[in-house]
């Protein structure tokens, strides 16, 4: 064994208990759908996994109208801190099951397993550890006294962090008092339906939580439907405007977390060890499967080479592979239509005349892969440094002073996400606030946590995410105050749909099923 080479340290599938299918989660069960049922593979070895239900116009009816029902019987009606208390319980299974949850997630998606199981799966925990305790304090989200929830939650999540981003959505919207119908990716449904296991386990009542699986047809369906109040969706800027074509005039409230093409910016005072790290981080973190990913890296002109230069001997460490080998650092593309249009675009970029570096590292004979790529000599009007390309592609430019960083950087239809790098703090405040991203990481990339909001501008979306601000996309402005409970937080919703103060416990039965045990160490 020759330097930076490692005996394979793969993770086991033994703790695994898959069912060779799944149906739809509605109501509280499990229901067989009435679309054309589609096999998850693993995009690492294209072996099937499951067999998943699609669910059918009939089918997202149901939902809808399951969540409705829990919204109106059950759940509007419980007091903030019991609502609180059913979010704390998920969280701990969710701790519980973590080692589960990660080698699914990355069996399902093909992102590295130390990923799974250090970034991912804890983030899910700390997002509803986080908004359980908001649930009794909506009357602080913002929105003044006695804010309301909106009803039904229709929601869309992406292929990334399948597990991640349901966090995102269904923490803020239980809390807030909301029900919801959840829509998975395709490709990475697995973990949600685990989730739904944990639904049960956690005995949340029937129908404040329903999954329907399918492709883009029945997200369509769900975002559409009628009797749904909200719409959250997390995915390509191609679908986003599609839905906000779709749902103007309705009534409904929106949020769009889109593409980026985020730069990353690296001043001659930068210290360049920490912003090499950054580098990596920023863009070949989850194969570049991140909407916020760092893929333009724009340097000062006077250090380029010695950036590129140091970031190729790095690039040269990271080792492509197996994602449940814990030594795996670039995982397997999550799709087979993923990597033509990763290949499509670095082919582009050559054929523009950018200068092409890549990663001398073998790749497995099956499965879906893409070594990690850097493009130098690029011009600013080159497809890869305009495209979301969503994969491990790295595009470098070149600037000479801070106005003209500033200028590149904001040279985008998207306005998601930016990095400074520079020992001073007064250059870094200065740059940051003349860039037109939702979030700037200073001396650091892609770095998450749920108190901290995140969206973007322009044609990255609208609306938060996380913290106070993620909360309040759930909740409506009751306009209307009680004086008699001055001062005290907002816990359930009254006949009239206005949101009350009083916190003395409703005695209200969490689900139509018998009483059952508790989950090994869930308290009630």
């Amino acid at each position: 064994m020759t330097f930076l080479e490692y005996a394979p340290a793969p993770e086991s599938k033994a703790i695994l208990n898959l069912q060779k299918s799944y149906g739809l989660f509605i109501d509280g069960d499990f229901v067989k759908g009435h679309g054309t049922s589609f096999a998850s593979i693993s995009p690492a070895t294209e072996e099937k996994i499951a067999e998943i239900s699609t669910a059918n116009a009939r089918d997202v009816d149901v939902a809808v109208a399951a969540a409705r029902r829990a919204y109106d019987r059950t759940w509007s009606k419980l007091a903030g801190r019991d609502r609180g208390k059913y979010l704390f319980r998920i969280a701990r299974l969710v701790q519980e099951r973590a080692r589960e949850l990660a080698v699914a997630e990355s069996l399902d998606n093909g992102k590295p397993i130390k990923e799974s199981r250090d970034v991912d799966v804890p983030l899910v925990a700390a997002w509803f550890f986080y908004y359980a305790g908001w649930a009794d304090k909506l009357d602080y989200a913002g929105l003044g006294p006695n804010p309301r929830a909106l009803g039904v939650a229709a929601q869309v999540i992406p292929w990334n962090f399948p597990l991640l981003m349901l966090a995102w959505k269904i923490a803020p919207a239980l809390a807030a008092g909301n029900t919801v119908v959840l829509k998975p990716a395709e490709t990475t449904s697995l973990t949600a339906l685990l989730f739904a296991e944990i639904l049960q386990q956690a005995e949340l009542p029937d129908g404040v939580v329903n999954i329907v699986t399918g492709a883009g047809e029945t997200g369509s369906l769900l975002v559409n439907h009628p009797d749904v109040n909200k719409v959250a969706f997390t995915g390509s800027t191609a679908v986003g405007r599609a839905i906000a074509k779709s749902t103007a005039g309705t009534g409904k409230k929106i949020t769009l977390e889109l593409g980026g093409k985020a730069a990353n910016i690296v001043f001659d005072d930068a210290p360049i060890d920490q912003a090499i790290e950054g580098i990596v981080n920023g863009i070949f973190f989850n194969q570049g499967h991140v909407c916020c990913a760092g893929s333009r890296l724009l340097v000062q002109e006077n250090i380029q080479d010695e950036v590129v230069d140091r970031l190729k001997q790095r690039l040269s460490t990271l080792r492509l592979g197996d994602p449940l080998d814990k030594n795996t650092d670039i995982g397997a593309i999550n799709s087979r239509e993923q990597l033509e249009r990763i290949r499509t675009l670095s082919d582009l970029g050559e054929q523009e005349g950018a200068e092409r570096w890549t990663s001398d590292c073998a790749i497995p004979d099956k499965g879906f892969w893409f070594a990690p790529t850097i493009f130098t000599n690029v011009s600013t009007s080159h497809r890869i440094a305009r495209d979301e390309i969503f994969g491990p592609v790295l595009s470098v430019l070149s600037f000479r002073t801070p106005a003209e960083a500033i200028a590149k950087a904001n040279n985008t239809p998207y306005g998601l996400s930016a990095g400074i790098w520079s020992d001073k703090g007064s250059k870094i405040l200065a740059v940051a606030d003349k860039l037109r991203a939702g979030v700037v990481w200073a001396n650091t990339f892609n770095k998450f946590d749920p108190a901290s909001p995140f969206g973007g501008y322009k044609e990255s979306g609208y609306g938060r995410e996380g913290g106070r601000h993620g909360l309040a996309a759930y909740l409506q402005s009751s306009g209307w105050h009680d004086p008699d409970t001055r001062g005290l937080s907002s816990s359930r919703s009254d006949t009239r749909g206005l949101s009350s103060s009083r916190s003395e416990r409703i005695e209200t039965s969490p689900a139509k099923k018998p009483a059952k045990k508790s989950p090994k160490g869930v308290t009630k």
